[in-house]
């Protein structure tokens, strides 16, 4: 078990505006030869380098990560050869990048992909920046990213959407170029943000490759997907908070365990392996989330001033096995297992603490399976998801307790992974549902995993009178947008009707508020 980490701590560009770091370029490779051994300084590329673009993430009042890949043959494992690649990165106050505040030179490896994450430090708080790469006489688009307000400032707001399961094949990621309108201060997304299967015909789109299993695949796959533009414009325009599920592995997978049976717990392991290092070198995360072979510190908080503390937790690492399977089953013994844990001993103790100690108006899980006990079959019987948090119930019900008795001052659970949307009061006794309301979730819908969805679907009537707690549903592709105050949040379902072609409008589907010190749901 890894340690804890409480707080994380047109193509080619004119050349002409970027400003070289600090260092030169000759005195970068030089200072890296005895870790790297040789390191080119001048590369010269067969293609244009930058072609996976660029992102930031993981913010704090003083820093932010930056990232970038080299990457001139994308789909055929990068096209980069074995040679260390000297990169330059800059800073600017100003998108025309002449107001220069940090630049430096990374190491851009074979070992990890040729990828590049950048902790930059020493910025202001809560303001706006924007960064750019070269590599060579290649320039990388620019990118915008913000750092978070002082630690210990009241923000008058934050404004941010998280997102789930964007499946390459099934549909287009539509719903990114309307996130890109928006005025948003940070993107959260809670997982399958690439998926593992092999290409398939007669999709909308397919995939590189055959089921990923070597690293090499799992590259290539998530370089597929940061090939796709929606996706890139995205990722330039705002930071992003990243956490997984099963599809960035494979798919129900719980700790060391497959959902395939004949998989030895060697090979999944290795698979394993493979998955966490490429996950790691497309994404904006700080070197403490660096996997160690198979184990990977994915979990974490991340605090905005003192208005929200979003706790990015990890469901799939850590978890026992699914009880029953991992379907829609009725509820059984094992379920009930005082042992059945999605988060881990150490995972849940961490967040319990850091719920306890937490000095922000509004808490906020990030990650990734359903919350609520949702009765998932019509009529007498009932049926609840052994993959999400009703199949390891004695660990829900402790953490819902622990909310209600502790009066964490308005928790709110973020979650993604069954491509639907979901508005739901968390109540402290499900078995009572007239029992008070402890928390809220909102659970976001799918990028286009599912292909077009519903906005209304055929069981809506049922699944509301049967889980009063329910106040919103539907199975329509999109995002969420999140508006949050210190005395208010205020949730937005965002829609689009269709992904299996390009052009489908946005549509606002619902909005709910909660307000400070009341838990609960009311429609705006």
């Amino acid at each position: 078990m890894p340690p804890l980490f409480p707080l994380l701590e047109p193509r080619r560009k004119n050349r002409r505006h970027f400003l070289t770091g600090s260092l030169s370029l000759a005195a970068a490779a030089l200072g890296c030869e005895r870790t790297w051994g040789a390191v080119t300084a001048s590369p010269k590329f067969a293609s244009y380098p930058f072609t996976l673009g660029v992102a930031s993430g993981d913010p704090t009042d003083t820093g932010v990560v930056l990232w970038t890949r080299l990457a001139p043959s994308p789909l055929e494992g990068g096209g980069m050869g074995m040679d260390a690649i000297s990169v330059s990165w800059q800073v600017a106050e100003d998108e025309g990048m002449t107001r220069v505040v940090q630049k430096g030179t990374a190491i851009a490896t074979p070992e990890w992909g040729h990828s590049v994450h950048v902790e930059v430090e020493g910025l202001q708080p809560g303001r706006w920046y924007w960064y750019q790469f070269k590599a060579g006489d290649e320039v990388s688009p620019k990118g915008r990213t913000r750092t978070f307000p002082a630690a210990n400032s009241l923000p008058d707001r934050v404004r941010f959407a998280f997102a789930s399961c964007q499946h390459y094949e099934t549909g287009l990621f539509t719903a990114y170029e309307h996130m890109a309108r928006e005025d948003l201060d940070l993107v959260i997304h809670l997982g399958d943000y690439i998926y593992e299967d092999g290409g398939q015909d007669k999709r909308v789109r397919k995939h590189t490759g055959p089921e990923i299993i070597t690293l090499e695949h799992y590259r290539n796959r998530h370089a597929q997907y940061k090939t796709d533009p929606a996706l890139q414009a995205m990722h330039a325009a705002a930071p992003w908070l990243v956490t997984w599920d099963d599809h960035e592995f494979d798919n129900n997978c719980a700790a060391d365990i497959s959902e395939h049976l004949e998989v030895t717990r060697e090979d999944f392991l290795k698979r394993r392996a493979a998955a966490y290092q490429a996950y790691y070198e497309h994404m904006p995360l700080r070197r403490a989330a660096m996997p160690q072979g198979p184990d990977m510190l994915l979990y974490r908080r991340v605090p905005y001033g003192r208005l929200t503390d979003f706790h990015v937790l990890d469901t799939r690492q850590y978890r026992t096995d699914q009880p029953c399977g991992d379907d829609n089953k009725p509820p059984c013994p094992e379920a009930l297992s005082p042992q059945a844990t999605l988060l881990g001993a150490i995972q849940r103790d961490w967040l319990l603490e850091n719920l306890a100690k937490s000095p922000a108006t509004w808490n906020v899980l990030a990650q990734q399976v359903m919350m609520a006990r949702v009765d998932r079959k019509a009529g007498a019987e009932t049926t609840h998801s052994m993959d999400q948090w009703p199949g390891y119930e004695m660990e829900r019900r402790r953490l819902l307790k622990y909310m209600h008795e502790q009066r964490i001052a308005n928790p709110i659970v973020l979650t993604g992974d069954i491509h639907s949307n979901w508005a739901n009061n968390l109540i402290a006794d499900f078995d009572d549902l007239e029992s008070k309301v402890v928390a809220t979730e909102f659970v976001g819908t799918s990028i286009s995993s599912g292909g077009d969805g519903v906005l209304k679907p055929k069981t809506l009537d049922a699944t509301y009178s049967e889980n009063p707690f329910v106040k919103f549903h539907s199975t329509e592709r999109g995002y969420v947008t999140c508006e949050v105050t210190p005395k208010q949040w205020t949730t937005h379902y965002r829609g689009v009707e269709y992904v299996t072609k390009p052009g489908a409008p946005l549509h606002t589907r619902a909005s709910f508020v909660v307000q400070a010190g009341q838990p609960g749901l009311q429609k705006a």
